[in-house]
């Protein structure tokens, strides 16, 4: 899940080297942790958050599949 969230936020931002996903693993499931440049917070959310929505969208499916629950959290 981590390699997904990393490949469509560098393919979306201007700075892809910025890009840094933090995965942590506790009772409730998955915890994805997305840190990108200041510059290109707003890229990643999109206009009313539809990519950070569609995102999770993907993500949540991917979880159902392996049977956990995934959270992501842009910072």
């Amino acid at each position: 899940m981590k390699d997904l969230v990393e490949y469509i936020a560098k393919s979306i931002v201007n700075d892809p080297d910025a890009v840094s996903i933090e995965e942590e693993t506790n009772d409730d499931g998955i915890t994805l942790k997305l840190t990108v440049a200041d510059d290109d917070k707003g890229r990643i959310i999109g206009k009313q958050g539809q990519i950070a929505q569609a995102m999770r969208t993907l993500l949540r499916v991917k979880a159902a599949k392996a049977a956990t629950r995934v959270r992501l959290e842009i910072m």
